[in-house]
């Protein structure tokens, strides 16, 4: 048996080759991927109707994390005029609704 094509494959997943590929991404072409978001959506799905709070939470904090970053960076914040920006405010302002939310999901609501 010859396990060459098998070897060759698992070279791609070295440690360097991954982290690069990892290091070149950048967060708004990886939020806009459809393969990215199928497998949110797909594991958001399970997690609801199998009742997994907990990695529904996960799921939806992680996105919502990762869509505030990227609207975020999209936008440009700057402090060097003294006041906040926009984005900035909206950052601040979404990643405490999203972290009380997960809060309450997790730790005050009983189902």
């Amino acid at each position: 048996m010859d396990f060459s094509p098998v070897i060759d494959f698992l070279q791609k997943f070295e440690t360097k080759k991954v982290m690069a590929y990892i290091q070149s991404m950048d967060l708004k072409t990886v939020m806009e991927h459809p393969y990215f978001l199928t497998g949110i959506g797909f594991t958001a799905v399970v997690a609801y109707f199998m009742r997994w709070r907990l990695l529904l939470v996960t799921v939806m904090v992680i996105t919502g994390f990762i869509y505030l970053l990227g609207y975020t960076l999209s936008r440009g914040t700057s402090l060097e005029g003294g006041m906040p920006t926009d984005a900035l405010v909206v950052l601040v302002g979404g990643g405490s609704i999203i972290v009380f939310l997960a809060i309450y999901l997790l730790f005050i609501r009983n189902d």
